[in-house]
């Protein structure tokens, strides 16, 4: 048989990278399936999301093979496959969804009804996802192949976009989606809490769509580095300054027309005495009083419904202290969930082909092999403004 390595989760703040079944044509259950296929992994990234249950913060089982940002190569296709090919290069939804039930067929493909028996949608690699394998490693295998994967349509010039195309699994998209439900368009004035992967690609989307002015605000000054070097306004909320007199001196007010949650639930208070304190409400409480009355909130930053390490009891179980009268009271729209990668992954790789976006260069894309995600891992638990991109099989090495 042949072999195969991943990265698993083995305990609080530890990952390694382990022998692991080779894939097979066949459901978490192990149903045979024939609509699936097969995939030597091109790439798949390091994700925050995938932080939050290696440093002990779900309920994610030791031995999870992690990841769910995979951009493959097939190398076999079920006998019900139709539009797919040995040796189509292609990009991976983080969402698993069937195509078949009543959301998919709505575009909401985040909560598919078919692909996990414990609640409303599925993941790759992830705690409460339905039990689909990670793709951080050499091969996995995604079900419902004509439905969930997207075909780059030239080998050669997704070789030479690959950096920013593995992109496409999950980051970009959810980006793009926090812009989107947030109202951003020509001329808008942003503000995206965040200034790692996500709040990046945030921050590009809101730049495509055609933002007048993105702010990105974070704690770390590293990521604000980044974030100013690729164009970007920034606050630095370590400061004492409250976050609107920061923005204040930007925009000459103390509030923007739409903005974006890209941290989630390990958030941190502001301000030199808050900063090293847990508060998992802050940033959204902090979004609605920096928000125009009538304005979007996009919230593309992860939040659960448990949480075993949480400050407080009421927030091991999801339930967060926010200000909605605030909200209430200025009209204000909110938008959460996973984001719905097919709803956007086809648009933004043409933008990406076509010179559009440069959301590597953004993000800061780093190739590192799959025998170094343990230090990929450690790496950006501790802030460092890069997304870790691993390279199973030296094939973004050969492309470079």
């Amino acid at each position: 048989m042949a072999s195969n390595r991943g990265v698993v989760y083995v305990g609080p703040g530890k990952v390694e990278v382990q022998s692991i079944d080779f894939p097979k044509l066949a459901n978490p259950f192990g149903k045979k399936i024939e609509h699936g296929v097969i995939l030597r992994v091109v790439s798949t990234n390091i994700c925050g999301s995938d932080q939050h249950m290696v440093r002990g913060r779900t309920t994610a089982p030791e031995g999870l093979v992690l990841g769910h940002e995979i951009t493959g190569e097939v190398i076999e296709v079920g006998r019900d496959v139709e539009t797919l090919h040995v040796g189509d290069i292609v990009s991976v939804p983080f969402n698993v969804a069937c195509g078949r039930c009543r959301t998919c067929k709505e575009q909401h493909t985040g909560v598919c009804l078919n692909v996990n028996p414990s609640r409303a949608g599925g993941a790759y690699g992830y705690v409460d996802m339905g039990g689909w394998i990670g793709g951080q490693a050499e091969y996995v295998m995604v079900p419902y192949a004509d439905f969930n994967l997207l075909r780059f349509p030239d080998k050669d010039q997704a070789f030479a976009k690959i950096r920013d195309l593995t992109c496409l699994s999950d980051i970009l998209p959810t980006g793009y989606h926090g812009a989107v439900t947030a109202g951003v368009g020509p001329g808008s004035t942003v503000y995206v809490a965040g200034a790692g992967p996500v709040g990046l690609a945030a921050a590009a989307s809101a730049r495509l769509l055609g933002a007048a002015v993105v702010i990105v605000g974070d704690l770390n000054p590293k990521r604000l580095e980044h974030a100013r070097s690729v164009g970007f306004h920034t606050v630095d909320l370590s400061l004492d300054a409250t976050l609107g007199e920061q923005i204040e001196q930007i925009l000459g007010t103390p509030e923007v027309d739409s903005a974006i949650d890209a941290v989630g639930f390990e958030a941190r208070g502001h301000g030199h005495s808050g900063s090293q304190v847990e508060a998992p409400a802050t940033v959204l409480n902090s979004l609605m009083e920096v928000t125009r009355a009538a304005g979007k909130i996009g919230i593309p930053g992860l939040y659960v419904t448990e949480d075993p390490g949480a400050a407080d009891a009421a927030a091991k179980h999801g339930s967060l202290s926010i200000r909605f009268g605030l909200g209430w009271a200025k009209s204000h729209s909110f938008h959460t969930g996973q984001t719905p990668v097919m709803k956007y992954n086809r648009a933004l790789m043409q933008a990406i082909l076509w010179d559009r976006i440069n959301i590597a260069d953004v993000v800061g894309v780093q190739v590192i092999s799959l025998d170094d995600a343990p230090k990929g891992y450690e790496a950006f638990d501790a802030g460092a403004p890069r997304k870790f991109v691993l390279d199973p099989h030296g094939l973004l090495k050969t492309a470079a």
